[in-house]
This record gives C-alpha cells, structure tokens and sequence, in this order.
C-alpha cells in the first residue's frame, strides 16, 4: 500500500472511527439510563420526548406526595395542619428536589426550604386560582425555574390555607446527569483510542522503518557495509529500504573492487618489478662484461650487445602491455571498427605466425570452414593483439619438443567462432575460470621462462567484449588448452 493511500485511510479513520464509536456509546449510555428512567420515574414516552420535555419526570418525582395530600384535604384536612404530618411527607421528597410549603391566608407558616421559597414566594399561585383538579402542576420561569403543585383547603378556624409542592428545576435527574458524565468519558476514551491506534499505525509502517535506515546509515557511516536493511512494506518507504539495500550492496561491491584493485595493482607492480629485474640484471651484467673487458673477442662483444639489445625489446614489450591495460581498463582506447574479410584476414596472419613460430619449433595448423565472402566488423589491429596474446600465452606453456598450435574457424548462425588449440602443460579446472582475470597466473613460480606480467588475457576478453563476442577457455592438463572466442557477423544485428 502506498504512502499516500495510508495517508487518506488514516484521515478517514481518523474522522470516522470516533464518530462512529461515539455513536454506538451514546446509543449505549442512553438506551441504558432512559431504561433506568422509564423503571425509576414510571415514563414511557420515547427517548427525544423525555429530552425535550424533561417536566414530565419532575412531575413524577412527586406525584405520590401530592396525591396522598390532596386525598388528605378532601377527606381528612385537619391533617394538613399537623406540621410533623407535614414534615414527614416533605423529608420523603427532599431528595427529589423539592419542598413543601403552606401558607394560611397571606403567611406562610410552614416551609421546607426558605432559601428557595425566597426565589419564588411572589410568584405562588393565590388561593382558588391554581384549582384542585390540576395534577401536573405549573411551571414557574425566570432565572430559578420551578414546577408548582398546589392544593387549596380549609383550616378549622376557618382560614384560607394551600399546601405546595415544589420542584427545582434548575437540577437534572441522575440518569440524565450520567448519559453527560459518561458520554463525555466515552468521548475522551475513544478520542484517545483511535489516536493510539493511529499513533501505532503510523509508528509501525513510518517511524519503525526510517528508524531502521537512520541505524542502517549510521552502521555505514561506521564502515559497516553488511548492515542489511528488509523492506516490511510496499509503499513509499519500502521502496526506499529496496533502494537503500541497493545502494549499501552496490556500495559494498564498489569498495571490494576497489580493495581487489589496488591488491592487483600492487601485485601488477611486483609482477612487472619482478620482470624488469631480471632483463635489468642481465643488461647490467652484460654492460659490465663489455666495460671490465670480459668481452676479449669481437664474437662475445656481439654476442653481449644481441643480448642486451633482446632484453631490453622484453622490458619495451612489458612496458607497452601495462601502457595499453591501463588505456583498455579506463575505456580509451580508441577502435577503428571496419568490415574485414575473415577468410582473407586469417589468411595474412597465419602466413605471419608461421614464420615467427617456426624458429621456436611449433607448428601451426589452421582449418578455416566459413565461406570467402563472410564479413566480421572488427578492428584489425586489436584483433590481431588478441591472437597474439592468445598464441603468446599457449607457447609461454608449451612443454613438448614439438609444439603444436591448431586454428580452427568455423561458422555460427550470428557468429563466427575461432578456436585456438594448443597440445601445452593444460590448465587445471579450477583455475580455468580465473585465466582471464587481470594480473592472475596459472603458473605461480613465476620462473624467467614463464614470465609476463599476466595481462594478456585480461586484454584480450576486454578486447572481445567490445567486439560484442564472448571468449572461453577449454583445457586437459597434460593434453593442452583451447581458447575460443567468437565475432558477430555484419550484418547479424
């Protein structure tokens, strides 16, 4: 899921989980108390109505109160004049909210609240006004609301006496007052659930995995390269943990190659030291052959010149092959890629290497299959480089009194492949995928006869590659090694 997607689900999580869980709890609360006010208060209208007109339960509270007085002052209202009567029926409705008062005629000897009835004296009801039919009651307004129950009767001297019963308003019942106390602790709770929930959603899916990559760049800041960082996700960020676990792996490799190279180039150095020494050596011995006068004939003067000449054509060779690996390995050299004959090509560079082979007694062989007219695009110069280093390299190992050295050239589809075989000391197979490595040698020893400074075949798989062909190597130590490498043909795209 994306990043962006997480953002509108929490958005919308956000807006209506709480409204909805708010929902369900105030559904709750108050199904749960208008239940407990329909058992307590006897009510059986709906929930909106009890709501909205909340005088209803008040007129409940005390409905038991006044009608046992009004059955008191039809029947019996010399009752109504006995204050501890009174007292007893106003301590039953004192926790209901409401109080008793009489007045006889314009006093009022009798109250259960003189705090309240200051509020609301004046607007009593006089006598006969209120009847005594009405059960209800009557709803005194202004800033003290109060409902009034009124009973008219006589006191036995006569007076004009009315019994009250009244209710403050300005008071909830207690179920009402505990829908407000817990809806607003089920509002509290559920704000602070859905912003945990989104709290550890958030933590889960952003936080944790930047929290990961700021560890994971630290450890690299460090050095520590194999600190691996797994993408738990698919959005935004776990693109970045893949992206991020490229880059170290990459980062990782580039150092590697970099430490490998610099081991090669310090081995590159003495290798090519090792192979400098010894041509020096023998021109240095061979230059003071001549200045000591050792050289007495002019045989053995010419024979120390033709070696000395010999050794220092080795050191110019050795040279010129460092110059060109480090031109090829930085991708300077510069191919001048042309349409060549194959069959007239080979044929040219055969009758060279004859002539070069012959005096170090090998032979060679050469069977070329592909047609005349077969075209490669290729640089002719380089591609004899590669021959070169490859012949090179098989006579280098050579170790029969006769050497033999086949060429085969034989015709692909897209390709033409050249095999170059030779009936040498072989290479053993687990060396066979390192020949092509720079710098690397099959032959540690590193005797003069087999010197070189190991970048012929390195130069010659750069060479190839570049051609867009590949180059292999097939061997049987004690047998002799083939190496093979192909050239697409013009017009093979």
């Amino acid at each position: 899921m994306k990043l962006k997607d997480k953002i509108i689900i929490a958005f919308f999580i956000m807006i209506i989980m709480p409204i909805l869980l708010i929902c369900l709890a105030a559904g709750t609360i108050v199904g749960f108390q208008m239940n407990s006010i329909h058992e307590t208060y006897d009510v059986e209208s709906g929930t909106m109505e009890i709501l909205r007109n909340p005088i209803q339960i008040f007129n409940r509270l005390t409905r038991g109160v006044y009608n046992e007085i009004k059955l008191a002052a039809l029947k019996e209202p010399e009752k109504l004049e006995d204050i501890e009567y009174i007292k007893e029926l106003n301590e039953e409705i004192q926790n209901k909210y409401s109080f008793i008062t009489i007045r006889k005629d314009d006093e009022y000897i009798y109250t259960g609240n003189k705090r309240k009835l200051n509020t609301i004296y004046n607007s009593l009801p006089h006598f006969g006004v209120y009847g005594t039919d009405v059960d209800g009651g009557i709803y005194v307004g202004g800033k003290h609301p109060f409902l009034v129950k009124a009973q008219d009767f006589y006191f036995s001297d006569g007076g004009e006496g009315t019994i009250f019963v009244i209710t403050d308003l300005n008071v909830l019942v207690p179920q009402i007052k505990t829908v407000a106390i817990q809806s607003g602790i089920s509002f509290l709770i559920i704000i602070s659930l859905t912003a945990f929930i989104l709290m550890l959603w958030i933590y889960r899916s952003i936080i944790r995995p930047l929290n990961i990559l700021r560890i994971a760049t630290n450890q690299i800041r460090e050095g520590d390269l194999d600190y691996s960082v797994r993408s738990e996700s698919g959005d935004e960020i776990g693109e970045l943990c893949d992206d991020f676990e490229k880059m170290r792996i990459r980062l990782k490799e580039l150092i590697e190659d970099r430490l490998k190279y610099e081991e090669d180039i310090k081995e590159l150095i003495s290798n090519i030291s090792h192979d400098l020494k010894t041509p020096l050596t023998a021109i240095k011995g061979y230059a003071e052959g001549l200045t000591d006068g050792v050289a007495d004939t002019p045989e053995k003067r010419e024979k120390y010149l033709k070696t000395i000449c010999s050794k220092a054509n080795d050191m110019s060779v050795l040279v010129d092959e460092l110059s060109f690996y480090a031109k090829i390995d930085c991708n300077t050299v510069p191919y001048s890629f042309a349409q060549i004959n194959l069959h007239a090509y080979f044929d040219d560079c055969i009758e060279d290497l004859k002539l070069d082979l012959e005096v170090k007694n090998v032979e060679v062989i050469f069977h070329n299959q592909v047609d005349s007219s077969v075209l490669v695009m290729a640089d002719a110069e380089q591609l004899k480089r590669v021959i070169n280093n490859i012949i090179g390299n098989s006579v280098k190992y050579l170790d029969k009194k006769k050497g033999i050295i086949q060429i085969r050239i034989l015709d692909g589809d897209e390709y033409v492949q050249i095999e170059i075989e030779d009936n040498g000391a072989g290479i053993l197979n687990e060396d066979i995928p390192h020949i092509f490595d720079r710098f690397y040698r099959a032959d540690a020893s590193r005797n003069s006869k087999k010197g070189g400074s190991g970048l012929g075949l390195a130069i010659s798989k750069k060479i190839i590659e570049d051609h867009s062909g590949r180059i292999w190597a097939e061997s049987r130590p004690g047998q002799g090694t083939t190496v093979i490498f192909t050239l697409r043909k013009v017009g093979d795209n």
